[in-house]
C-alpha cells in the first residue's frame, strides 16, 4: 500500500531505544548502548513533490535560483576494548534542506517537517535570510553553469550494505580479531570497531536537475597497545585499515582476526625499536602514511576558499595564495608530480556521482608537472578563477566540490579524492628502499601539526624503520619529521608506479564555522624525499 505524507511523518524524526543484543553476546559486556528508532525516506513521488513545493516557494518568493536537499544519514558504531563491547550507537536522522539566492545573497533553511508546510516554512526562512544577507554584500553572487540533470540516480561501489549485518555477526569479528592481538606477549590492550554510514541523498534545483543518491562508507578503527615488561614503556599500533567507499565485503577482505597478530608483533616490536638519532634522512614514505602528508599540505592549502581567506576560523588559510600569483607559476615539486582531484575513484570516501550542487563533477589536475595548475572549486568560486580558465582555454565550470555533512547543514567546498598520481616506472616500496643508502620508511599516519598557512608542519607515523645500504636493518622509534611544504615537495626524487597505488584516507575531516565532518581519501605511492629533518620525539628538556 502506498504510504500518504501523513503516515510517512509519523514515522519520522529522532527517538532514543535500547537496543537488545543477542543472547550469544554476554550481557555484562554491552556498556554505552546508543539507538535511535529506524526511520524512512518517503517514496519518490512524495520526496519530488516536496522538493518541488520548496522550488516553487522559493521562486515565488523572489529567489533566482534556490536549491533542495531531502536526505536520510544513517550511522551506525560498535566499538570493543579486548573482550568486552564497550559501545555500539544507532543514528538515524531525515530531513530537509533548502538553500535560496536573493538578490545576489544566500540564505537557507532546514526542517524536520517533511510536509508540504513544513518543507515551504523552511524556504521562506532561507529567503528572508538572504535578503537580510543583502546589507553586508559585497559583490553578487553568480554561479558558474552546469548541466541539469532531470532524472539522475548514483549509488557508490558496496556490494554488501552493512546495515543488513546483525550485530551479533559484527561483534563476533571485533572480539574474535582482539583475542588474536592478545595471544601476542607483550600486549595488553586492544580497542576495535566498525563504523558504517549509509546516506539517501536527493537534490533539486530550480534549473531543472532532480537527482538521487545512495552513498556507503566503512571504517574500521583498530589499536594495539603493547607494554614493556617493567612498565617503563608503551607503544601502539593503530590506524591499520583504511576507510574506504564500500561494504561489508571491504570489512572482511581486511582480515582482521587473520592480521591481528601481525599488528600486535609490529606493537611490540616498537617497544625494542632502537630510538631515532636526530638528523637529516631521505625519507621512504609508504602510501599509508603519505596519504595525509597530501592532506595537510596539498589538499586544504589548494580549496579556493581557503586561499582567498573566506575559509580562515578553522585551521586557517593557505600559503597557496593569490591565485593569480601561484596559478601555472608556483614551482610545488619536481615535474613528475601531479596531484588530481576527483570524485570518481572507486572506493574513494569523496567519491560520488554529483555533488551538493547537482554538478557532476570532473577531475582535474590540482599540480600539473609540479606546478600549480588549478585548485577546488564550487559553483560560486569557478567564477572566481573564469580569468586562468579563459587563459587555458577551458569552460569556467566548478569541479564539484560542494558537500553538507547532513540535511541540516548548509553546503560549501569541501574536497574530493586529491592524490598523486603513480609515476611511469612499475617500481614500489620494496625497491625505493634497495635504491636507498641511508634513510627511514615510515608506514602509518600518526600525529601531526601544521601551521595556520599550511606551510611549516610536523609528522610522526606508526613504524618506522632504518635502512642502510639499500636494506631495513631494524626498526626505529620517536620519530617525526619537519617540514616546510614547498622544500618538502621538491625533494621527492623516486615515486612508486602504478601497482603500489594505494588510498588512504579518515572519515573526520574538519572545516568550517559551525564545524562540519567529511570524509576524505587520498591515493599515493611509496615515495623517496631526500635530506629532510627529522627530530626524536622521546626525548626529555
Amino acid at each position: 500500500m502506498k504510504k500518504t505524507r501523513r503516515a510517512f511523518v509519523k514515522q519520522t524524526g529522532m527517538a532514543a531505544a535500547g537496543i537488545a543484543a543477542a543472547s550469544a553476546i554476554p550481557t555484562k559486556s554491552l556498556t554505552g548502548l546508543v539507538s535511535t528508532r529506524p526511520v524512512e525516506m518517503p517514496y519518490p513521488d512524495v520526496v519530488r513533490d516536496l522538493m518541488m513545493t520548496a522550488l516553487n516557494t522559493a521562486k515565488s518568493l523572489g529567489a533566482t535560483y534556490s536549491d533542495v536537499r531531502i536526505g536520510r544519514y544513517h550511522n551506525n558504531i560498535v566499538f570493543t576494548r579486548e573482550q568486552q563491547i564497550v559501545n555500539t550507537a544507532d543514528i538515524d536522522n531525515i530531513g530537509a534542506g533548502v538553500r535560496a539566492l536573493v538578490d545576489g545573497t544566500w540564505g537557507f533553511g532546514a526542517t524536520r517537517n517533511l510536509t508540504a508546510d513544513g518543507v515551504a516554512a523552511a524556504t521562506r526562512e532561507a529567503v528572508a535570510i538572504a535578503k537580510a544577507n543583502r546589507i553586508a554584500r559585497d559583490q553578487p553572487v553568480q554561479l558558474a553553469p552546469t548541466q541539469a540533470y532531470p532524472n539522475a540516480t548514483w549509488k557508490s561501489s558496496f556490494k554488501i550494505d552493512p546495515f543488513t549485518i546483525p550485530i551479533e555477526q559484527r561483534a563476533d569479528l571485533l572480539l574474535r580479531a582482539n583475542a588474536e592481538a592478545l595471544k601476542v606477549k607483550g600486549v595488553r590492550f586492544v580497542n576495535s570497531g566498525l563504523f558504517f554510514v549509509k546516506e539517501d541523498r536527493n537534490f533539486a534545483s530550480t534549473e531543472g536537475s532532480v537527482i538521487s543518491h545512495t552513498i556507503v562508507r566503512v571504517a574500521a578503527p583498530f589499536t594495539i597497545t603493547a607494554v614493556a615488561p617493567d612498565n617503563s614503556d608503551f607503544q601502539t599500533r593503530g590506524n591499520v585499515v583504511a576507510p574506504a567507499g564500500r561494504g561489508w565485503e571491504y570489512i572482511l577482505e581486511q582480515d582482521l582476526v587473520g592480521n591481528a597478530p601481525k599488528w600486535a608483533g609490529e606493537a611490540v616490536e616498537k617497544l625494542s625499536a632502537k630510538s631515532v638519532d636526530v638528523g637529516r634522512y631521505d625519507l621512504v614514505l609508504h602510501p599509508t602514511h603519505l596519504w595525509l602528508t597530501i592532506h595537510e599540505s596539498i589538499a586544504h592549502p589548494t580549496e579556493l576558499d581557503r586561499a582567498l581567506g573566506y575559509e580562515a576560523n578553522y585551521a586557517g588559510t593557505s600559503f597557496v595564495a593569490p591565485p593569480e600569483k601561484m596559478l601555472g607559476k608556483l614551482r610545488y615539486g619536481p615535474e613528475f608530480m601531479n596531484i588530481q582531484g576527483d570524485r570518481s575513484q572507486e572506493g574513494g570516501c569523496g567519491t560520488i556521482g554529483y555533488d551538493d550542487e547537482g554538478v557532476k563533477p570532473d577531475t582535474f589536475l590540482i599540480i600539473k608537472n609540479g606546478i600549480v595548475n588549478d585548485y577546488q572549486t564550487t559553483r560560486e568560486q569557478a567564477n572566481w578563477l573564469k580569468w586562468w580558465y579563459d587563459a587555458q582555454q577551458k569552460p569556467t565550470r566548478s569541479h564539484g566540490c560542494s558537500n553538507a555533512d547532513s540535511w541540516g547543514t548548509v553546503q560549501f567546498q569541501r574536497m574530493p579524492n586529491v592524490s598523486l598520481l603513480p609515476g611511469s616506472k612499475d617500481i614500489g616500496w620494496d625497491d625505493i628502499i634497495a635504491a636507498t643508502d641511508r634513510g627511514i620508511g615510515i608506514m602509518g599516519d600518526g600525529s601531526f601539526s601544521i601551521d595556520q598557512q599550511r606551510y611549516n608542519a610536523q609528522f610522526g607515523g606508526q613504524v618506522f624503520y632504518e635502512i642502510k645500504g639499500g636494506k631495513i636493518v631494524g626498526m626505529l622509534k620517536d620519530v617525526a619529521y619537519q617540514m616546510r611544504t614547498p622544500d618538502f615537495w621538491n625533494s621527492m626524487d623516486m615515486i612508486g608506479g602504478q601497482k603500489s597505488y594505494f588510498m588512504g584516507g579518515a572519515f573526520n575531516d574538519g572545516k568550517g564555522q559551525p564545524p562540519q565532518s567529511n570524509a576524505v581519501s587520498h591515493g599515493c605511492v611509496p615515495s623517496r624525499f631526500r635530506n629532510i629533518n627529522v627530530i626524536n620525539t622521546g626525548r626529555k628538556a
